[in-house]
């Protein structure tokens, strides 16, 4: 974790989920709960060679670990270097998974200014909008790539895997170097782009732009319009402590 001014600890990436009991990695590309997984993986193995777009008959669903379809599993959230990030997280399960891990979700004051860094910018490169320099605003959403369609199959767990130009839309954690959020000597990574994150809001509330969000809002980008028990490709979490 990360200090913030010696106020509080953030994740420095975006979280890795876990299962609590056996420390097996839960698939970033389908909700971490068994049901879901199962219902998510079964629906889609009929559905994809019917996607309207060449590219959505040509990407495969996602195999989920044959555990995680026999077993429950109890997210913890656990922050990696270079790992795919947990797209598909509810508010709810955001929450218990920051909990079994020994930490919280962030409010959302704490959440900008651990964005904002020791310099209180905007973005977490400085004060200005840069194209590039964060994973977001995307030049492609993979709805669209896959489905012709941006506002339609948000649960199809293909999503976070499409590529275009031959780079993936969603990148590893720490991948985009320029996007990290400075104090002191060390860095958060990602907190603008990649994927939106769940923060401590009894109503819900994400904050960040996922990479195909068309945002320039940079820190202070968040979402209200959806319940803690929402989930789709582009939500993930960042513990505090």
């Amino acid at each position: 974790m990360v200090e913030v001014g010696g106020r509080f600890c953030i994740d420095r990436y975006e979280a890795l989920l876990v299962d609590t009991r056996s420390e097996r990695e839960l698939s970033p590309y389908y909700p971490p709960t068994r049901q879901l997984v199962v219902n998510l993986s079964a629906a889609w193995e009929r559905r994809w060679t019917t996607s309207a777009t060449q590219e959505g008959r040509r990407l495969v669903p996602p195999i989920p670990p044959a555990w995680q379809l026999a077993e429950a599993s109890e997210p913890r959230a656990v922050a990696r270097r270079g790992v795919v990030p947990n797209g598909y997280v509810s508010g709810l399960l955001a929450e218990r998974a920051c909990t079994n891990g020994g930490k919280r979700l962030c409010k959302i004051e704490e959440w900008t200014l651990a964005c904002r860094g020791e310099r209180a910018q905007k973005f977490p490169y400085g004060e200005s909008y840069a194209d590039g320099q964060c994973n977001v605003f995307r030049e492609a959403h993979p709805a669209r790539l896959l489905h012709g369609n941006a506002s339609i199959n948000h649960l199809d767990p293909r999503l976070n895997l499409v590529e275009h130009n031959g780079q993936p839309l969603l990148r590893r954690t720490g991948a985009t170097a320029a996007c990290r959020s400075a104090w002191g000597s060390d860095a958060v990574y990602d907190m603008v782009g990649n994927l939106d994150e769940w923060v401590d809001d009894p109503k819900g509330m994400f904050a960040g732009g996922f990479y195909s969000r068309g945002t320039r809002e940079g820190c202070d980008s968040r979402i209200t319009a959806h319940p803690r028990e929402y989930y789709d490709y582009s939500l993930g979490v960042r513990c505090c402590r």
